[in-house]
């Protein structure tokens, strides 16, 4: 290192320890960060966000939380385009943005469908993993779920309720449980109806089993059969499907979701304004750091993460 000519000028010991002081780097992150998550993902991305920003002081994160297939119309329909997108549902990002949006995703996460309530709801003492639809099918007993319009969990809770048909061997009983959702009870998303049960304005409501532990809910573990959370089942989850309004509302547009396993992804949108703090997110996301956090927020994180998409992801994500 070329020492300075006013160095020459210090004591001769000052002089050294001034050499050697290591340089600090200048952290070349900096500004904002806007990014849009599934309602789902409102506390592990608020605390991934934290910790972020406690690395790299000069970032200026903003957090949407809504439902993921809200949020990627977002962007698909009004022009709006974050940072980052992380959705509760990868299929969104291929069916819904890949290519025009986006041309990769990583998967990083899943989690398992569950039905929250309370000490006070209506059958509390007896509901378990057998018997929870004919708890709910009872009179006065009141329930809801997400938008499946919006949601992942909405569109997750209408397969569930055809795979337990299955699994129950009772015919009809897909649409029974629908009707007995009525329209007041449905929500944007899923965390959404948290409150209504905590409140004793639900007796039960359908979730994600991070939900219920970050929540502190009591929660009904159901078959694996029928919470979509088993890699082994992926055939027998396939039996259900659910067909949503397509990226834009406006069009008579349609499309389908399949059963399958729960599984979460983010991408980087093309034309983000902030790619390469985005970038530097993802990483963290992906590091042993970041997957503690999710793990701490109730997710069961990935053992690899998984790319997807026809692009080729950014230098550093993925393993």
């Amino acid at each position: 290192m070329r020492i300075p000519v006013l160095l020459s000028l210090l004591p001769p010991l000052l002089a050294v320890a001034v050499a050697a002081a290591p340089l600090q780097a200048q952290d070349p992150l900096s500004g904002s960060l806007v990014v849009y998550n599934a309602g789902s993902l409102a506390r592990p991305f608020s605390d991934l966000l934290r910790a972020f920003v406690a690395q790299h002081p000069g970032v200026e994160p903003a957090q949407e939380n809504s439902g993921s297939v809200e949020a990627a119309r977002k962007l698909t329909e009004l022009g709006k385009i974050p940072d980052l997108l992380g959705v509760a549902d990868y299929g969104i990002i291929p069916k819904l943005l890949i290519p025009k949006y986006a041309t990769w995703y990583v998967s990083f996460a899943k989690n398992a469908m569950v039905l929250v309530y309370t000490d006070q709801s209506a059958g509390a003492k007896e509901i378990n993993g057998r018997n929870w639809w004919q708890v709910l099918l009872r009179p006065g007993v009141r329930s809801g779920h997400s938008n499946p319009a919006l949601d992942p969990n909405g569109y997750r809770t209408l397969m569930v309720f055809q795979l337990a048909e299955k699994f129950y061997h009772q015919p009809g009983l897909a649409a029974r449980l629908e009707r007995a959702v009525p329209p007041r009870y449905l929500r944007p998303k899923e965390a959404d109806l948290t409150a209504l049960v905590q409140s004793g304005e639900l007796d039960y409501a359908w979730s994600y089993v991070s939900i219920a532990k970050t929540a502190g809910l009591r929660h009904v573990d159901l078959p694996p059969e029928v919470d979509l959370s088993d890699p082994h089942l992926a055939s027998w989850y396939g039996q259900a499907s659910v067909r949503v309004p397509g990226a834009d509302r406006s069009t008579a547009d349609s499309v389908e979701f399949r059963g399958e396993p729960i599984v979460y992804a983010l991408t980087i949108p093309t034309a983000a304004p902030h790619p390469a703090t985005a970038l530097a997110f993802v990483r963290f996301l992906l590091s042993d750091e970041g997957r503690s956090i999710l793990a701490a927020d109730g997710l069961t994180v990935l053992a690899e993460p998984v790319i997807g998409g026809p692009g080729k992801p950014p230098a550093g994500v993925g393993r």
